[in-house]
């Protein structure tokens, strides 16, 4: 089992920036798909963005495509969520997660060892 511990989050004005940082101790970080889910206060958990194992290969929801930036650095076991051009409706509590299974990427149950989160708040 991966731990997974996130930081990075906090208040931010729109069109300001934020990078996320998720750390990974145990097991063989490189050895697997990573991911960062957010979810705001009342609403269900959404993916956010995927990253493959090597980092060559990277997915994001619409609504998020060419502000952020997923990445990683395997020799650091540490994942990142770089964002940009924030906005209020971007405002959540964010989670990274080890990918564990195949098929859609943007599905809760392909992931596990979620993290404690870290809030972003993006103020008007």
């Amino acid at each position: 089992q991966v731990q997974l511990v996130e930081s990075g989050g906090g208040l931010v004005q729109a069109g300001g920036s934020l990078r996320l940082s998720c750390v990974a101790s145990r097991g063989t970080f490189s050895d697997y798909g990573m991911g960062w889910f957010r979810q705001s206060p009342g609403k269900e958990r959404e993916f956010v963005a995927l990253v493959s194992t090597n980092g060559a290969n990277t997915y994001y929801r619409d609504s998020v495509k060419g502000r952020f930036t997923i990445s990683r650095d395997n020799a650091k076991n540490t994942l990142y969520l770089q964002m940009s051009d924030l906005k209020p409706e971007d405002t959540a509590v964010y989670y990274c997660a080890r990918r564990v299974g195949s098929g859609t990427y943007d599905d809760l149950l392909k992931y596990s060892d979620w993290g404690q989160g870290t809030p972003v708040t993006v103020s008007s």
